[in-house]
């Protein structure tokens, strides 16, 4: 299959298309680099630096004419969307409409969309939350990347497309840059080896639901694989960790005794956070494979390593 990834240079991106080539795929990747890196990318995928949002995207898709594209690229900070929203709904919203466009003029025969889980449910009471639950986002991202989806689903069938989205709980892994708003698992792992002290927002009881990155890339290439599957799956484990047990678990395992920090609380925080995934294992036959102490560890091997190359 000849598959395009948009974000392909990004930390969920980069590890989809190793999954895709290692099935033997023929990928190409499309990233314009504001928040991916070129070393990210597999040298047996083909390299094109663009912005999704570029006028020069619709002629690469007519000229390459994928037969399916996994839409990962986007603007994924929440702090950016407050700021500047109007920059956050351009790449979110009208990038991915513009995309979908020029896939079903190109002839792609699927669109798999690469969503939110957290940020589009908001707070709620229903904690695995499923995905009939009502999308109530508290961030303008959230808003954004859901009414992405309902484009996708619109347009999919008008164009001849079948549509997949994926709605992703907390990933976490390696090539997870861990400056930012990072993942608190990359944040935690680089500064424990570091030797600095990590800050917890609020009192640390806070949950969410982490999901190891190989796992959400194997999902994925099971989404492509599955002419039936469609409409919106949760790509999570079901289960709530404290942001205090993350700490703990990864300090154990770096040989670090100092207790965290704690700071104010970030306002509007979600205080439960995790993902019902029945419909990922009926429809995907997905379940995630990588325990959560097994996920660490491998995280802090790769940033182990990471900090060791000049």
């Amino acid at each position: 299959m000849r598959v395009l990834v948009t974000g392909g240079a990004g930390f969920i991106g980069s590890h989809v298309v190793d999954r895709l080539l290692q099935h033997g795929d023929e990928v190409r990747v499309v990233d314009d680099l504001s928040t991916g890196r070129r070393e990210l990318v597999n040298r047996a995928a083909r390299f094109q630096r663009c912005d999704i949002r570029s006028r020069r995207l619709p002629r690469l898709l007519a000229a390459w004419r994928p037969d399916a594209i996994v839409h990962a690229a986007a603007q994924a900070s929440v702090s950016r969307s407050m700021a500047d929203p109007d920059f956050d709904a351009s790449v979110n919203i009208s990038g991915t409409l513009g995309l979908v466009r020029a896939a079903g003029a190109a002839g792609v025969r699927t669109f798999l969309y690469i969503s939110t889980g957290g940020a589009a449910y908001g707070d709620t009471s229903v904690v695995p939350t499923p995905e009939e639950h009502p999308v109530v986002p508290s961030s303008p991202y959230g808003v954004s990347k859901t009414a992405a989806e309902r484009y996708v689903e619109c347009f999919g069938p008008l164009l001849g497309m079948r549509t997949l989205v994926l709605r992703l709980a907390n990933i976490y892994g390696p090539r997870q840059n861990p400056q930012g708003e990072a993942g608190v698992v990359a944040i935690f792992a680089d500064r424990l080896l570091r030797g600095e002290a990590c800050l917890i927002n609020g009192d640390g009881g806070q949950t969410r639901d982490f999901v190891y990155v190989e796992d959400v890339a194997d999902a994925v290439l099971r989404g492509l694989a599955r002419a039936d599957a469609t409409g919106v799956v949760n790509i999570g484990t079901g289960i709530e960790t404290t942001i205090n047990a993350i700490y703990a678990r990864l300090a154990r395992a770096a040989g670090v005794a100092r207790p965290a920090e704690h700071g104010p609380a970030k306002p509007g925080e979600q205080r439960r956070s995790a993902l019902a995934a029945g419909r990922a294992a009926r429809v995907l036959a997905w379940t995630p494979a990588t325990a959560l102490d097994e996920g660490l560890e491998r995280t802090l091997a790769y940033f182990k390593t990471s900090s060791a190359t000049p």
